[in-house]
C-alpha cells in the first residue's frame, strides 16, 4: 500500500490550496481516507476524513478547519482531497494523508501513511 500527497506549497494568509492523495496497492473504495497535520514543536492532529459506504460519503472535520476546508474521495481514482481555503499561519504544518479500513477517524491509529506535504502561509 502507497500513498502520495501532494499540493502543498507556499501560499498567502487568506489564500488557498488542494491537497491530493493518491492511494495504491488495493482497492481503497471502503476505506477510511484521511487527513493530518503536524506543525513543528506540536504533536500530529487530526485534520479532516472521509468514508464511504454503499449509501454515501461522509465527512469529519476538525474544529480548527470546519467550515474553511473540504475533504472529499474519488474512488474510481483512489484519490482523496483536501481543499483548504481562508488560509491561516497556524495552519503552517506538513500535511498527512492516512488510510485504513478500521482506523478511529479521530486518532493517528491509522496503518497506512503517505509521506507529507508542507504546507507554509505567511501573514
Amino acid at each position: 500500500v502507497q500513498l502520495q500527497a501532494s499540493g502543498g506549497g507556499l501560499v498567502q494568509a487568506g489564500g488557498s490550496l488542494r491537497l491530493s492523495c493518491a492511494a495504491s496497492g488495493r482497492t481503497f473504495s471502503r476505506y477510511i481516507m484521511g487527513w493530518f497535520r503536524q506543525a513543528p514543536g506540536k504533536e500530529r492532529e487530526f485534520v479532516a476524513a472521509v468514508t464511504w459506504s454503499g449509501s454515501g460519503t461522509k465527512e469529519y472535520y476538525a474544529d480548527s478547519v470546519k467550515g474553511r476546508s473540504t475533504v472529499s474521495r474519488d474512488n474510481a481514482k483512489n484519490t482523496v482531497y483536501l481543499q483548504l481555503s481562508d488560509l491561516k499561519p497556524e495552519d503552517t504544518a506538513v500535511y498527512y494523508c492516512a488510510t485504513d479500513p478500521r482506523a478511529s477517524i479521530f486518532s493517528s491509529s491509522y496503518n497506512y501513511w503517505g509521506q507529507g506535504t508542507l504546507v507554509t502561509v505567511s501573514s
